[in-house]
């Protein structure tokens, strides 16, 4: 369908994760947060170059912190979901659930 914007795997995991993060969303917490709760470890390269795909379909936005001394003058990035990020993730949890319904789990018997 025109106009929609189709999300990977691991692009809905870093979604998920910054939104969770609110305004804590830093690369280094996001890969945290991904590990925290998948269990999976995630390279922190996949992860900055993932929010930099996402920040260039305009799902997710970025600004610059302050900068502080304990990372010697440099200042965090900070991501945000945008409104067409939360409709992006709507659309994909919508396409799943729709995908799963009437299935059943894995080793069910009828």
């Amino acid at each position: 369908m025109a106009g929609r914007e189709y999300l990977g795997g691991f692009e809905q995991v870093v979604l998920l994760a910054v939104l969770r993060l609110r305004g804590d969303a830093y690369g280094m917490r996001v890969r945290q947060e991904i590990e925290e709760r998948t269990g999976r470890r995630a390279s922190i390269g996949a992860v900055y170059a993932t929010l930099a795909r996402l920040e260039g379909k305009g799902l997710v936005s970025s600004h610059d912190g302050d900068p502080t001394p304990e990372r010697k003058g440099r200042a965090r990035r900070y991501f945000s979901v945008t409104a067409p990020g939360v409709r992006a993730m709507n659309e994909s949890r919508q396409t799943l659930a729709s995908l799963w319904q009437g299935l059943r789990p894995a080793g069910a018997t009828a």
